[in-house]
């Protein structure tokens, strides 16, 4: 049971912080009726993030457009329409919050919640009301160039996270987000999980990229990598990140420490949830 803040519980009006530990509890409840939730919230917030483009300025969570519908039509936004649909009434009861800091505060809290590292996070992102402000598809990386892990696939890995401003080593980090969840069909083409702990954060997908047999499964809709019991799956991208010569030393690295991927993955969340934005406050709760 989550209880009200004392402003809330006595009629007054709520801080901020009082907002958003009231918002970090309706996130906890929605997670506990549905465990599934918190990866998809997730990916909600990376994709709302992931769309930056540090040249033209443009795209990254400053709006909160992914919740138009001109939007959630991107091929790689494949099923979060319900996602959106769920933080509706969220939205409504929270008044102040916009939607901009909600589906980035969501991300937030799941990561933690899952067991993940704790987060700085910052408000003041203000809803972009003009759908016409949505950035074209195609933004977000794809799993496959048409060339397994290839040269093409690893490219274009690059040239996506290169675009927003990260590196090589932020790259990695932010891939072990894939920990959580698990692929659909009928989304993306995709199946199955990651890991052995899709709603559990921890360093499990480097583990099991390093350690394990991945072979190639043609099987599913399209092609995937498939772990020697049958039950887990790899993306072209995934296998991309063990095979090119520079991504891997930080596979083998973040393979042997959590505490050094949780250390690079929250400075490389934060920075995304925030590229594109100006005069943002810390959140002191």
């Amino acid at each position: 049971m989550t209880l009200a803040s004392p402003a809330i519980a006595r009629g007054g009006t709520p801080t901020v912080e009082e907002r958003f530990a009231a918002t970090r509890g309706d996130v906890r409840k929605l997670m506990a009726e549905d465990p599934d939730f918190g990866p998809t919230m997730v990916r909600l917030a990376w994709h709302s993030s992931g769309t930056y483009d540090r040249m033209s300025r443009t795209g990254g969570s400053g709006g909160g457009t992914i919740r138009f519908r001109e939007e959630l039509a991107h091929g790689g936004n494949a099923g979060l329409e319900a996602a959106i649909r769920k933080l509706e009434p969220i939205h409504e009861r929270r008044d102040g919050i916009s939607w901009a800091d909600l589906i980035a505060f969501v991300g937030v809290v799941a990561i933690e919640e899952m067991g993940g590292p704790k987060l700085k996070f910052s408000y003041g992102r203000v809803d972009e009301m003009d759908p016409g402000a949505v950035t074209p598809d195609g933004r977000l990386p794809d799993a496959d160039k048409g060339d397994g892990p290839g040269p093409k696939t690893r490219q274009g890995l690059r040239d996506v996270f290169y675009r927003m401003g990260f590196n090589d080593r932020e790259i990695v980090a932010l891939s072990g987000a894939h920990a959580l969840g698990r692929c659909h069909a009928n989304a993306s083409g995709y199946e199955g999980p990651w890991s052995g702990t899709p709603l559990l954060f921890n360093n499990s997908y480097f583990v099991l990229l390093k350690g394990l047999k991945w072979e190639p499964d043609d099987t599913k809709a399209k092609f995937q990598y498939t772990d020697p019991s049958g039950q887990l799956m790899m993306l072209p991208s995934d296998i991309a990140l063990i095979e090119d010569e520079k991504f891997k030393p930080y596979v083998l690295e973040y393979a042997k420490s959590q505490t050094k991927f949780f250390e690079d993955f929250a400075a490389a969340f934060e920075k995304l949830e925030t590229l594109g934005t100006s005069g943002l406050t810390p959140l002191n709760a």
